[in-house]
């Protein structure tokens, strides 16, 4: 009598995909959007560039630029603890503007540092005080101008009490705030927001710097301005 044939074995379980090799495809995964997101910020911002410049006054951009470097911002600032009336606000709100402003310059000369991020090759002739200056990512314009801008909201308040304590009779400094602290500090505020916004657009649109290098920018100032302002 014949023999029964012997039963198939099963076949072998399928393999696992290994650590390493989900590891690197999601590697691969997220190198391929960074590159696609980097591909897609340099396209925008040299469209943006060639779109508007020739229409805008390079002078008006060039002076936009200087309002916002650290080597005026700082010396107005530190010089504002030596005006008399001052003195009601040098702790509450000049000293930790300075403070902030000298955060600000190292945290992103660290982050250019790191990302190293070339500048748009169609960046116009520019000086460079120090050599992370010729990395583009993040925006030191913009981080500084939004510090600025949502230090001196937060602060609002502060600037008034010390405004209507001094309170000069007449006098171009008494003329020049009006009636109404209030209005005049609310001004302020609506101004320099309205500043920090051109200047950060106008980093784009002068070649300075990327799209994302600015909001990047925009990012880390208001976050500090916050962080100082609380």
């Amino acid at each position: 009598m014949a023999s029964p044939s012997p039963s198939p074995s099963p076949p072998p379980p399928p393999k696992e995909p290994s650590t390493t090799t989900v590891v690197t495809k999601t590697t691969n995964s997220r190198l391929i959007v960074l590159d696609s997101l980097i591909r897609l910020d340099t396209s925008l911002s040299k469209s943006l560039h060639t779109l508007f410049h020739p229409f805008l006054p390079g002078p008006i951009l060039l002076l936009l630029e200087y309002s916002a470097d650290f080597r005026l911002s700082f010396p107005v600032c530190l010089s504002l603890l030596f005006v008399p009336w001052s003195s009601n606000l040098r702790f509450p709100f000049l000293l930790p503007l300075i403070v902030g402003l000298l955060v600000d310059l190292s945290l992103i000369g660290l982050i250019k540092f790191v990302f190293r991020r070339s500048r748009p090759h169609y960046n116009p002739n520019m000086s460079a005080v120090v050599s992370v200056d010729h990395f583009s990512f993040p925006s030191g314009h913009a981080s500084r101008v939004f510090y600025l801008a949502s230090f001196i909201s937060l602060s609002a308040a502060t600037i008034q009490e010390a405004l209507t304590d001094f309170r000069p009779p007449g006098g171009v400094f008494g003329m020049l705030i009006g009636e109404d602290e209030g209005k005049f500090v609310a001004s302020v505020v609506l101004g320099v927001w309205a500043w920090a916004a051109v200047t950060s657009t106008s980093r784009v649109l002068l070649g300075r710097h990327f799209v994302l290098d600015v909001l990047a920018g925009v990012f880390v100032g208001v976050l500090e301005g916050f962080n100082r302002g609380r």
